[in-house]
């Protein structure tokens, strides 16, 4: 059997994993969400969300997938042979290939704004970012165009393997867009009206919640650290049992956190200052970071290499969707090569996102329920397949996972106490599923009033 890929280092790997969390969740999805549910109560509910439940499900899957040493369904064989539970992994795949779906539709838009704004056609050609903004979204062809050019880069990329692709281009991206994102916020402080915007994200007010809001902010934090689709499982996989997975699942998750709070620190200062509404939706930060980079110096060379870095970490998110797709169909089978395989994977989530690509265009009155297919697969993934994927896992670590075997995964590589990995098991026995059930039932109005 051929030997199993690893991550060339640790800091590589836990760079790979915040970029794999990392992307459209913290940088796009995170300041919308935040402005249509409350602002500071949602952000304070997301941070709780994270660190009470997000982080032990993250260990969790650590502790899956370097355990067995196997992509997201293998894992889940190998650690209960004979058994059910590998439908869990293949709830994950399906969950992958979902959400990538859609995520590069909006990981093409990002490409086609780096190319504008690269030549100029941004800043200089435009007055009217909102228009923009409907004219890339609403062209069938020049949306097709960039979620098949995202696509491509995706595919080019998992070709060559895990140090070869995925970890040389974190090392480089992910520390670049930490600094960039500090500029960025650093300069929207200093517009006026800024004040106003800080309060809306700081301040909490949490009349402005209901069970949904509650739901979104639990299925953004499962959102952005790309937990309950098992993508950290196979990510962990390839770690050798030298590092420590708590510590490497903290330092994720502090990432993550710190670039939602640049991201919210930088887009909303810059709505209140220019009178926009926290509440416009997915386009948010493609009208507001134009009218604020119109008014420095050299703009559209700052906006041009802020779109390259938001390039990069959608790609980086976008990687390990597609990785964990490939390595669930070639791990373990010599006859099945992993670019044949990534070039097939990548065409069929080409072909199934083509709908949502299309949601605001030739599709727009195509609705399921009440949503385009675009944010219908968006509240699929986030709202009920990554809650439903957490809880499953949950169930697994309680009722299926010898716990001699996690304590001494858990405590691998550090000088952690035992009492540490207890009070991790206490929160994965009672805390995150019962928080999940609650929030999920909330959410449908079986209990408690959705007002």
């Amino acid at each position: 059997m051929q030997k199993k890929e690893q991550w060339a280092t640790k800091f590589g790997f836990i760079l790979s994993s915040a970029g794999a969390a990392i992307g459209l969740g913290a940088i796009w999805k995170f300041p919308y969400m935040t402005g249509m549910n409350g602002g500071g109560a949602f952000f304070l509910l997301f941070i709780l969300f994270t660190i009470l439940i997000g982080l032990p499900i993250l260990i969790a899957e650590f502790i899956i997938g370097r355990g067995s040493q196997k992509e997201a369904v293998g894992a889940y064989r190998a650690l209960a042979p004979g058994s059910h539970w590998s439908f869990v992994g293949k709830w994950g795949v399906v969950g992958a290939f979902i959400l990538m779906s859609f995520y590069s539709v909006v990981g093409g838009w990002v490409l086609i704004y780096s190319i504008l704004s690269i030549i100029g056609s941004v800043i200089r050609d435009q007055a009217d970012y909102a228009a923009l903004f409907m004219t890339v979204t609403e062209s069938p062809w020049i949306t097709i165009t960039g979620f098949a050019l995202f696509m491509l880069i995706n595919i080019i990329v998992i070709s060559f393997g895990i140090k070869d692709g995925i970890e040389k281009s974190s090392k480089i991206l992910m520390p670049l867009l930490f600094i960039f994102f500090i500029v960025l916020v650093i300069r929207a402080l200093t517009f006026e009206g800024a004040a106003e915007g800080l309060r809306f994200f700081l301040q909490p007010d949490f009349s402005q919640l209901n069970a949904e809001a509650v739901l979104y902010a639990l299925g953004q934090s499962f959102f952005s650290l790309a937990v309950g689709i098992s993508v950290m499982v196979t990510y962990s996989s390839y770690l050798d049992k030298k590092a420590s997975l708590p510590s490497a699942a903290v330092s994720v998750s502090i990432m993550n956190i710190f670039v939602s709070l640049l991201a919210g620190l930088a887009i909303f200062p810059i709505v209140f200052s220019f009178g926009l509404k926290p509440t416009e939706g997915p386009g948010l930060l493609f009208m507001v970071l134009p009218e604020a980079f119109a008014q420095m110096p050299f703009g559209e060379l700052f906006l041009s290499l802020f779109f390259l870095l938001f390039l990069f970490a959608v790609l980086t998110s976008s990687f390990s969707m597609l990785e964990i797709i490939t390595a669930t169909f070639t791990e373990g089978k010599k006859q099945r090569s992993r670019k044949h395989v990534a070039w097939i994977a990548g065409f069929l989530v080409f072909l199934a996102g083509i709908p949502a690509a299309l949601s605001s265009s030739s599709l727009a009155d195509f609705h399921i329920f009440k949503y385009t297919v675009f944010d219908a697969s968006d509240f699929l993934v986030s709202n009920i397949m990554l809650p439903v994927g957490c809880f499953m896992i949950a169930l697994f670590i309680i009722f299926k996972l010898d716990r001699t075997f996690m304590e001494t995964e858990f405590l691998a590589g550090n000088r952690l106490s035992p009492a540490v990995f207890q009070m991790w098991y206490q929160l994965m026995r009672w805390l995150v599923p019962v928080t999940i059930i609650i929030v999920l039932l909330s959410s449908t109005g079986i209990i408690g009033n959705n007002n």
